[in-house]
């Protein structure tokens, strides 16, 4: 036996398996019906505990080759069945197993639907999955710096033979799926840790600078808004997700926190330069609001009228809070990756 503890008092008893360890983190719910292993090794999963709307979660097992990242960065898996014998010709391994070689605590048999609607209507919450005797992990604080936690350690280098563009790359918690189309759209990456100084990225003479997604608030890392700022004023910048989010405060304009955060690849954004509604794929708990003289907004979301996308008026800067590369999710938006490099020209 084991059980969900939410910081208002709500239990939930269902069964561990993956590793059966106690953790603590930040209770967020996804809605993917496909994709948990994208979902699992996305960094911007890192400090909260998942849980999954979709029911039946590991039914075509996992791979290597589909990973976001070197390993999962979650704190926790939440799901109603895990399933115990996958079918797939390309599965290595089930969940379960997937769980346990990268340590980390997974729970189902809870009712995810009843869990869902409590963080739709109370927000997410804290919360702990217990599964032993062992010391209990306290409530704290929500992480402060979390960036620091899946950022690159060194910088280096992805070569594309040919390429057109040279750009650097701030990582904050990569995707290897934005990596991976900014390579398809001929460009070679300089790819930096997220605290390196402006004048270093500079040092190389990128013809652009590309900010990727990533966790926690992006007012925990006030050092990464200077570096933004000096960028901002020397290169084209685009930015994705935490990336659009430090575009926003280096620009003057604030961050506010969702309520539940928009988690999975089912949700509707309107582009307002052609009314054009798309499908993306979102992971983020924070938003850009009180826009400043010099900020546009280009894309809002249409269920809650979020700012999902904003351009400085008077730099080549823009910038999307939805991740164009999907994985996992719809490819609707994946033209903005080429749409930024054209103006390059």
């Amino acid at each position: 036996m084991a059980k969900l503890l939410l910081e208002n008092g709500l239990e939930f008893v269902g069964k561990a398996f993956g590793y059966p360890a106690n953790t603590a983190g930040e209770v967020v719910f996804t809605t993917n019906m496909t994709g948990y292993q994208e979902t699992l090794t996305d960094p911007s999963f890192a400090g909260q505990i998942v849980c999954m709307t979709y029911p039946l979660i590991g039914n075509y097992g996992l791979n290597f080759e589909d990973m976001e990242s070197d390993r999962p960065k979650l704190r926790g898996l939440i799901v109603r069945e895990n399933c115990e014998f996958p079918n797939n010709w390309r599965s290595k391994m089930d969940l379960d197993s997937f769980l346990n070689k990268y340590q980390i605590t997974g729970l189902k048999g809870i009712d995810t639907r009843k869990l869902t609607k409590i963080l739709r209507t109370e927000g997410a919450m804290k919360g702990k999955v217990i599964v032993n005797d062992e010391e209990i992990p306290d409530f704290s604080e929500q992480d402060k710096n979390l960036v620091a936690s899946v950022t690159c350690k060194q910088a280096y280098t992805i070569s594309c033979p040919g390429s057109r563009y040279q750009l650097a790359v701030l990582d904050f918690g990569a995707k290897t799926g934005i990596l991976r189309e900014l390579a398809k759209n001929d460009c070679e990456l300089y790819v930096y840790p997220a605290f390196t100084s402006a004048n270093e990225i500079l040092a190389n003479n990128p013809d652009a600078v590309f900010l990727t997604n990533g966790p926690g608030d992006p007012k925990d890392i006030p050092s990464v808004i200077e570096v933004v700022k000096t960028l901002m004023d020397a290169k084209p910048v685009l930015g994705i997700c935490l990336g659009h989010q430090l575009i926003g405060l280096a620009s003057g304009c604030d961050t506010s926190r969702l309520k539940f955060g928009h988690h999975g690849g089912n949700h509707p954004v309107k582009d307002l330069r052609n009314g054009r509604v798309y499908i993306t794929s979102q992971n983020h708990n924070y938003v850009v609001s009180d826009l400043t003289d010099d900020i546009e907004v280009t894309h809002i979301n249409v269920n809650d009228n979020t700012i999902e996308g904003i351009r400085h008026k008077n730099k080549p800067v823009i910038s999307v809070q939805f991740h164009p590369e999907a994985s996992p999710g719809p490819i609707d938006t994946n033209f903005l990756f080429a749409d930024f490099l054209r103006t390059l020209s």
